[in-house]
């Protein structure tokens, strides 16, 4: 072999090592939050599969609820692997693909399967009209354009995240986490599936809302500046204290107060900044 053959050939030059395997205590409440959303899939399926059987909509509450506690926990899960992550220092590219992916099934298809059967299909067997009809073929729309929105919004996400731009205290657009722990949260809530045609409307209205909310430019508080190892005063322990037993002892009322309670304050947010003195544009300075 001449010496002009062995230059030509190509190099193959590693620039780091290839690190194999993945951190375990993120990726374990990752896997919590895709076991949370597979669950909330078979819930609603037997709620939906009870409402066929004429089995008595007081017996299909108690699956759909199931489906809505199991997003809100997943949506606890979410808030703790990244979390976790960054106090471990255990953040990858393998992680945050991999929570991408987990918060497409529970945060996007989970919801929207949940609240079809619980808002949409439940009127069918109610009605059987023709009006009722087309209230389920526009909630196929919406409920998947829900879904459409939660992918488009991860997407987003990762992509700033990637590149390091914006700031990092606010999220660009409602969090699917956010967005799906307020069908969560309506669902616990009402408990009851829909079954007049009319709140079947509103309920689509309140879906489509919420996936224009994700793929919006306004911003949402991210909690990521929150220093967990800086002290506090007593009275923020004691604070967390009353939430928690708040939400132990009255969830539906306390849980849907926090969801609508974060999902508006982006479009609040919006509008009173309207109303707020700007800062004086700099001066021009014109040379002489």
């Amino acid at each position: 072999m001449s010496l002009e053959q062995t230059e030509q050939r190509p190099r193959f030059v590693r620039k780091g090592p290839f690190r194999r395997g993945i951190y375990i205590l993120p990726s374990l409440f990752t896997v919590g939050t895709l076991v949370c959303g597979y669950f909330a899939i078979l819930s609603t399926l037997k709620g939906t599969q009870m409402l066929a059987a004429g089995i008595g909509t007081a017996l299909s509450l108690v699956p759909f609820d199931s489906a809505a506690k199991a997003i809100g926990w997943a949506v606890l899960f979410d808030g703790l692997d990244g979390r976790i992550a960054r106090l471990t220092n255990s953040t990858s590219e393998f992680g945050r693909e991999f929570d991408s992916l987990a918060d497409v099934v529970t945060f996007g298809i989970a919801p929207a399967f949940l609240a079809y059967a619980w808002g949409v299909r439940s009127l069918e067997e109610v009605y059987g009209t023709q009006l009722v009809q087309h209230v389920r073929e526009i909630g196929w729309i919406i409920t998947f354009t829900f879904v459409i929105c939660g992918a488009a919004r991860l997407a987003r996400f990762n992509i700033d995240t990637t590149k390091g731009t914006g700031d990092r205290r606010y999220f660009v657009g409602l969090p699917i986490p956010a967005a799906a722990g307020v069908v969560a949260a309506l669902v616990h809530w009402a408990k009851y599936p829909v079954n007049e045609w009319t709140f079947g409307i509103v309920w689509l209205g309140i879906i489509g809302v919420l996936g224009f909310l994700m793929v919006s430019r306004m911003r949402y508080p991210s909690f990521k500046t929150l220093d967990l190892r800086r002290r506090r005063p007593y009275v923020a322990i004691i604070l967390i204290g009353l939430i928690v037993w708040a939400i132990w002892a009255f969830s539906e009322p306390v849980l849907l107060t926090i969801a609508l309670t974060y999902c508006l304050s982006g479009p609040v947010g919006r509008l009173t900044s309207r109303f707020r003195p700007h800062p004086p544009a700099p001066e021009e300075v014109h040379a002489s």
